[in-house]
C-alpha cells in the first residue's frame, strides 16, 4: 500500500476544516436589484435551509406564476447535510489508513457529490423559472425566469447574480486543495 506524503495528511483535516464552515454560513446567494427594490433582495441558500428576503420573492413570484419556495420542499436540505458529514468520516478514515488509494477514492468521491449537487441545482433552478402557472397574472409570452446556475443574467426588470457565498468558497477551496493534492500524490509514486 502507497502511503501519504505530509502534503497529503495535513491537506485533510484542512478539507474538513473548509467544508464545516457549511453550517456556520451560507454555501450560494442569488441577489436580485431593480428600481422598486434600489437595496436589491438576497436569497441565501444554506446546507440546510434557505434564508434572506424569500417571503418578498415570493410575493414577487406570485405575478409571473413562479412557484413559491419554502424550506420543507427541498430534499436536498435532508441528503446534503448527510453526504457532507459522511465524507467529513471518510477523511478521518483515510487520514488513519495514510493511503494513495484511500486519498484519490475520497477526492472522486468529493467530485461526485459536487457534480451531483450542481446538476440537481440546475434541475431545481430550471423547473423554478420553466414551470409557470398558466393562470398567472403577469404572462410574457416566450420569457421564462430561470435564474443563472452561476454568474448575471437580466430578468424582465430584475438584474439576477448567483454566486457562491462564504461556505461555497470554502467548498470550492476544498475542492481545489483535493484535486492539487491529488495531482501531487500521484506525481511522487
Amino acid at each position: 500500500m502507497k502511503r501519504l506524503t505530509k502534503a497529503g495528511l495535513i491537506s485533510i483535516p484542512i478539507v474538513v476544516l473548509f467544508l464545516s464552515t457549511l453550517w456556520l454560513a451560507p454555501m450560494w446567494r442569488i441577489d436580485m436589484r431593480a428600481p422598486q427594490y434600489p437595496d436589491g433582495l438576497s436569497m441565501q441558500i444554506w446546507i440546510n435551509d434557505v434564508k434572506g428576503d424569500v417571503p418578498i420573492i415570493n410575493g414577487l413570484n406570485h405575478y409571473i406564476g413562479m412557484k413559491t419556495i419554502h424550506r420543507d420542499d427541498f430534499r436536498e436540505f435532508v441528503f446534503m447535510p448527510i453526504a457532507i458529514v459522511l465524507f467529513m468520516a471518510g477523511g478521518v478514515l483515510v487520514f488513519l489508513l495514510k493511503s494513495k488509494r484511500a486519498y484519490y477514492i475520497w477526492t472522486a468521491a468529493f467530485l461526485v457529490i459536487a457534480l451531483c449537487s450542481f446538476t440537481d441545482f440546475y434541475l431545481w433552478e430550471y423547473n423554478y423559472g420553466h414551470n409557470l402557472d398558466p393562470n398567472a397574472p403577469i404572462k410574457v409570452p416566450g420569457m421564462s425566469y430561470q435564474p443563472p446556475l452561476l454568474g448575471y443574467k437580466k430578468l424582465l426588470n430584475f438584474e439576477v447574480l448567483s454566486q457562491p457565498d462564504l461556505a461555497g468558497w470554502f467548498y470550492c477551496a476544498a475542492g481545489v486543495v483535493l484535486t492539487v493534492i491529488t495531482f501531487y500524490e500521484w506525481k511522487k509514486k
